[in-house]
């Protein structure tokens, strides 16, 4: 086998093809071209590639949304994989919202081909590993006695083929710890495919799940692959369990028990064989009291129980994750080195983080990009960007009952948050306690305008 970098260009222009993989392949890179992102699933499981270079534009959509979609569908089934986008259209606003979206770099057509290459060489420099072997233990940070001690579980049921649930707040590192189980299992040569369970809705969970046939319903004009056809042999990550539907429960649960599904618009049988690890930040068996999550489904997925800790319950580790965000930020944003005074770190450790690990890095790299002409950063420095959050200070006087029906009662509030969050659907959902994909759900069913 070769150990030559593989490039996946996905570009409808066959020509755009032609030049970049001539260009990489005199660099000693291994390419391969699609000019349809419907076959990106499919590509990806036989080429394995280890960076992606994606087009925004198709000739269907000069808008950028079609390439957001492709990102997202990328993520799906390999969030390690770095991705280049590229446009004719290039607009600032475009190129923030894929990098927020997780894409490494952003070049605009024609590219200038130095500019290509050295993107493409320091992605490799600084993702020496293959991301379909990736270190993961070195990326759950801490050495706290508790985060010790889950880990020592999780590499423990690792080799075995039991199902996993992980719980913990939201941002306490739940998906980082499903791939550290898989890598370090007997499957770890195999696909780790990763579904968002709140953001599948019911109409579309078999169609996502199993997958269809071209002509199975409306809508329908190609095969689409399944995701347990995509984890067969490896791992399945649902995430965001606890936001799935009973509906959908009934059908996860069928599949999970039997092992074997049936793609829309066929009737003969399939099997899987993939291991099932779950997440979920919610409390299950409140749920299963309140009759929202089956009871089944539960002991199904729960056969290994582990909880992660909060922040809160950690914080010896904050140094330790400071210094890690800090070396990653300036490296993606191409900063010179800097660092954080003891006083600022020590001023760091005493705050409380609601969003755990994930605020805590939001935090670090907005310290460094507001200060990015000094070296050291002190506590006025952290201090202002606490100072400059958000905060509500008005109360919410609820209505006499019988005044107006929870649906009304919802609406208003979401309305509310949503301007208050300056029509932002990340900050409104964490303001309002739920996810982003339940958020956009009821901005849906409520006909409530916001911005894809």
């Amino acid at each position: 086998m070769s150990n030559k970098p593989k490039i996946l260009i996905i570009d409808d222009d066959k020509a755009v093809c032609a030049g970049i993989r001539l260009l990489l392949e005199k660099q000693g890179y291994i390419t391969e071209s699609l000019h349809l992102p419907s076959g990106i699933e499919d590509t990806m499981i036989n080429f394995r590639p280890d960076l992606i270079i994606l087009d925004m534009n198709f000739t269907v959509d000069t808008s950028g949304k079609q390439g957001l979609l492709a990102l997202e569908k990328i993520q799906h089934i390999h969030k390690n994989i770095p991705v280049i986008l590229m446009t004719g259209w290039a607009t600032v606003q475009l190129a923030v919202e894929g990098m927020k979206r997780g894409a490494v770099d952003f070049l605009a057509k024609p590219w200038d081909n130095h500019h290509l290459l050295d993107s493409v060489k320091t992605i490799f420099d600084i993702r020496k590993p293959n991301p379909y072997t990736p270190q993961h233990d070195a990326l759950i940070i801490g050495e706290s006695e508790i985060l010790s001690d889950i880990i020592r579980q999780a590499k423990h049921v690792a080799a075995t083929d039991a199902s996993v649930l992980i719980t913990g707040e939201s941002g306490t590192g739940k998906e980082l710890l499903a791939e550290m189980i898989h890598y370090h299992s007997r499957r770890k040569d195999q696909s780790f495919v990763k579904v968002n369970l709140g953001g599948i809705s019911a109409s579309l969970f078999e169609s996502e799940m199993f997958g269809h046939k071209k002509g199975a319903f409306t809508g329908a004009v190609s095969d689409r692959t399944g995701r347990f056809a995509l984890a067969d042999k490896g791992t399945i990550f649902l995430d965001e369990i606890g936001d799935l539907d009973l509906t959908s429960q009934v059908k996860l649960l069928r599949v999970l028990q039997e092992k074997t599904y049936e793609v829309l618009g066929s009737s003969t049988p399939k099997k899987t064989d993939c291991r099932v690890i779950s997440a979920t930040n919610r409390n299950l068996m409140e749920m299963i009291y309140q009759g929202s999550f089956r009871e089944d489904l539960f002991y199904r997925v729960n056969l290994i129980h582990l909880h992660l800790p909060s922040l809160s319950e950690r914080k010896e580790d904050i140094p330790l994750l400071i210094r890690f965000f800090t070396d990653k930020t300036c490296v993606l944003y191409g900063l010179p080195p800097v660092s954080f005074s003891e006083d600022s770190v020590s001023f760091l450790c005493q705050k409380e983080y609601p969003g755990n690990i994930r605020q805590l890095k939001n935090v670090v790299e907005r310290c460094i990009l507001l200060n990015s002409t000094k070296d050291i950063l002190q506590p006025k420095d952290v201090e202002k960007i606490f100072n400059a959050n958000p905060k509500v200070t008005e109360k919410l006087n609820l209505p006499e009952v019988g005044q107006v029906t929870l649906e009304e009662l919802e609406i208003l509030m979401i309305k509310k948050a949503f301007d208050f969050c300056q029509k932002s659907v990340a900050k409104t959902a964490a303001a309002l306690g739920i996810t982003r994909s339940s958020l956009y759900r009821r901005l849906e069913k409520h006909n409530i305008p916001y911005e894809f």
